[in-house]
């Protein structure tokens, strides 16, 4: 990653990893709304990923390290290309017409970054290990979403993380196709609405975890 080009790359590519996860994280999830044994089905069918291929949940700790993997080259990426454009100097972009949007985005990107790395670390702490949610039980899937979501705090701190996801995604995915190369302005409003329709479904989606569990609608 030591040309800008590079780090661009590795950002894009790393994103690219990661939204797959998110989406697909999304549709497991929505089997809570077909009730208790369908999703714990589905993190037991995690743990077994492989079938007699590889041990029990070696397959999922491999997926696991994979996305630390592009976790960690998405945040240093991000980091080097940060640095890397404040060391430039602002006067080269003053005549660019998107230079506003850029500079928007820039920081956008940035501050949502952090909610959603520290969101990433407490969503583990609560669903994952146990730590941060003390009526834990583990291979109960919906049993710990459920108690996580009843409180308002929990509730809360979902839904403005998944906010701040939702404009990390929007922002990453239009500056993806421009890393890619489809940078021609005849399909702006073609990457406008792709961007803007994925980031809506996966936001959507995350945000109806707790607001239905605080409506009462999952219990």
């Amino acid at each position: 990653m030591r040309s800008s080009v590079g780090k661009k790359w590795a950002m894009a590519l790393s994103g690219i990893a990661l939204l797959g996860f998110i989406v697909s994280h999304l549709l497991g999830n929505l089997k809570i709304y077909f009730g208790p044994e369908q999703i714990n089905d589905y993190g037991e069918a995690l743990r077994d990923l492989g079938g007699h291929l590889a041990p029990r949940t070696h397959v999922l700790w491999a997926v696991r390290f994979g996305l630390a993997a592009a976790f960690a080259i998405h945040i240093i990426a991000a980091v080097l290309i940060s640095l890397e454009n404040r060391n430039k100097r602002g006067e080269r972009y003053q005549h660019r017409p998107d230079y506003h949007y850029v500079t928007y985005a820039s920081r956008t990107m940035l501050w949502s970054g952090i909610i959603v790395a520290a969101f990433v670390l407490f969503h583990l702490a609560d669903l994952t290990w146990g730590n941060a949610n003390p009526d834990f039980v583990r291979g109960d899937v919906y049993s710990n979403l459920v108690v996580s979501f009843e409180r308002v705090p929990v509730a809360a701190l979902y839904i403005v993380a998944n906010l701040a996801l939702g404009l990390h995604i929007y922002h990453g995915m239009w500056s993806l196709f421009r890393t890619m190369g489809v940078a021609n302005p005849r399909f702006n409003q073609l990457r406008r609405m792709l961007a803007l329709g994925t980031t809506a479904a996966i936001t959507v989606g995350n945000l109806s975890f707790p607001i239905m569990v605080q409506a009462g609608v999952i219990s």
